[in-house]
């Protein structure tokens, strides 16, 4: 019920553009202890933005960051079983690498925006933003170093990027740095200026159900309606130089 009620939100807000809430006239930036903050939901997961290197009026919403469930560890289903309840024309984020096939829909992609995974022993993620309609499978891995990503509750647009559409900003849990993938970078926080890396043309695609069918019939398809359970702790990197290195 809480997502209905999250993704009704950001559907109003899309629908009425010249309404879209504005973070920074809602009070979701503020001073606390010298240093500029970004609302995050509880007091504990505010974020640091003393480097932040974007404009705050052109942030909108501002729901928390774990209001959309990013998956850590997802589930997933053959191709037969997901057969029963995809249409030829459903879009997928499709992953192939080695011997494996990872196949995440559109459909559960707009309700999680980000599912971290493993493709081949490599570190991944898939995300869909619905209001820039971008779709990409990125990499995780920088160094010897793996990346989780996040959903922050935030959208931020510039009129000079992807026609000036809103696009959702990223949060990693290791640095707690923000990443806007409209212009494929972090843009906050101990890892600003840090590129976001995709997934390599050759390993993924952007499809429908059908292809699916005929190329890739011993994928694994990710399952729908899968709950979110926020861990209680996580790794964090003090020690980021390996990362900025690359």
């Amino acid at each position: 019920m809480k997502f209905l009620v999250t993704l009704l939100i950001l559907f109003i807000g899309t629908s009425l553009l010249a309404q879209r809430p504005s973070a920074l006239a809602n009070g979701k930036f503020f001073q606390k202890n010298g240093q500029s903050m970004l609302y995050g939901g509880e007091s504990n997961e505010h974020f640091i933005i003393n480097n932040l290197e974007l404009h705050k009026h052109q942030f909108h919403y501002g729901l928390g960051r774990e209001r959309f469930p990013a998956l850590l560890q997802p589930k997933f289903e053959s191709v037969e079983a997901a057969d029963r309840h995809w249409k030829d024309n459903d879009r997928f984020l499709v992953a192939y690498k080695g011997s494996e096939v990872r196949a995440y829909s559109v459909k559960d992609l707009i309700r999680h925006e980000v599912v971290n995974d493993v493709i081949d022993g490599e570190p991944i993620f898939a995300a869909y933003c619905i209001l820039a309609d971008l779709g990409a499978i990125y990499k995780r891995t920088y160094g010897e170093k793996v990346l989780t990503y996040a959903v922050s509750g935030y959208t931020y647009y510039d009129p000079e990027v992807w026609d000036g559409l809103d696009g959702f900003i990223l949060w990693d849990r290791e640095t707690e740095s923000l990443w806007w993938p409209l212009i494929d970078r972090a843009v906050s926080g101990k890892l600003k200026g840090v590129r976001l890396q995709k997934l390599e043309n050759i390993y993924w695609q952007d499809t429908r159900w059908e292809v699916i069918l005929k190329k890739f019939p011993n994928a694994r398809v990710m399952k729908s309606g899968q709950d979110f359970i926020r861990p209680k702790s996580w790794k964090k990197y003090k020690d980021v130089s390996e990362i900025i290195r690359n």
